[in-house]
């Protein structure tokens, strides 16, 4: 029974991909660890296909419409995919399994990673409900283009960072950037958002391919459900007010990410 609620939750997170490019691999290390009971390191791993997989298929309906920048793209997914490889290659293998102890308290890999995903998971939900005021024109020339660049170029190797760490996509981080720094449109930014997004997951999980054993059966079948998802939610995107959708969606990840906390912690 909880197998097929586990498959049933990853067609929600292609469901969100699809309706709002993004926020439903905020859900897929814990569906991975909580309902399918796999170990916090293997599903960040396990994350970073699924994720990559996924918004692979996304970016397709959005890359038919012209609505992928390539070129912002790769100026923000070069260091993104470099940080990525590097710390699922090495930093992530690296993090001793008992990483500190105080009193009877011991702070083991495991936690650590789903406590850093939780922490995560309370700044994206903050993001998708907290409503964004627009730059002007004259805040958006104040900015010199080679600080846009810059600010790209650090943003792509912090959220590259942060997605080898805990496996999510980071596309609550992408989006923002894409806009307010590369001066994308929303639906711009989302569609550049996925390609990063595929892009760096699937070159970060090339870095656990040596570190671990995959159950491939299981992770392309879970996938596969998340693709099915994706198709729903573009179908549903024509239906349904995204940005509703997304504010939803953010409190539903508050509570998710303050649940995970506390289960780790106390």
């Amino acid at each position: 029974m909880i197998e097929i609620l586990g498959y049933a939750a990853a067609i929600i997170i292609g469901i969100s991909l699809g309706l709002i490019g993004g926020g439903g691999s905020i859900l897929t290390v814990p569906i991975l660890v909580y309902l399918l009971g796999i170990s916090p390191v293997m599903s960040t791993a396990y994350s970073l296909f699924i994720v990559g997989g996924s918004s692979l298929v996304g970016v397709i309906n959005y890359a038919r419409k012209g609505l992928v920048d390539y070129k912002t793209a790769l100026a923000f997914g070069l260091p993104s995919l470099i940080a990525v490889f590097v710390t699922r290659k090495f930093i992530v293998p690296a993090i001793p399994e008992n990483i500190f102890s105080v009193a009877e308290f011991t702070m083991t890999k495991g936690m650590f990673l789903m406590v850093l995903f939780a922490i995560l998971m309370l700044v994206a939900s903050v993001g998708m409900i907290k409503k964004k005021k627009e730059k002007t024109a004259e805040e958006h020339k104040s900015i010199k283009p080679w600080q846009t660049m810059l600010i790209v170029l650090i943003e792509g190797a912090v959220v590259g960072t942060l997605t080898g760490l805990v496996g999510a996509g980071g596309g609550f981080l992408i989006i923002p950037a894409l806009v307010l720094f590369a001066g994308l449109e929303m639906k711009r930014a989302i569609g550049t958002s996925l390609i990063i997004i595929a892009v760096k997951s699937l070159v970060g999980f090339t870095g656990d391919m040596s570190n671990y054993v995959i159950d491939w059966q299981f992770l392309l079948a879970f996938t596969g459900m998340a693709v099915i998802g994706i198709f729903i939610g573009s179908f549903l995107a024509t239906k349904i007010d995204g940005q509703k959708l997304k504010v939803g969606f953010g409190w539903f990840v508050l509570v998710m990410g303050a649940f995970i906390l506390l289960k780790e912690l106390i």
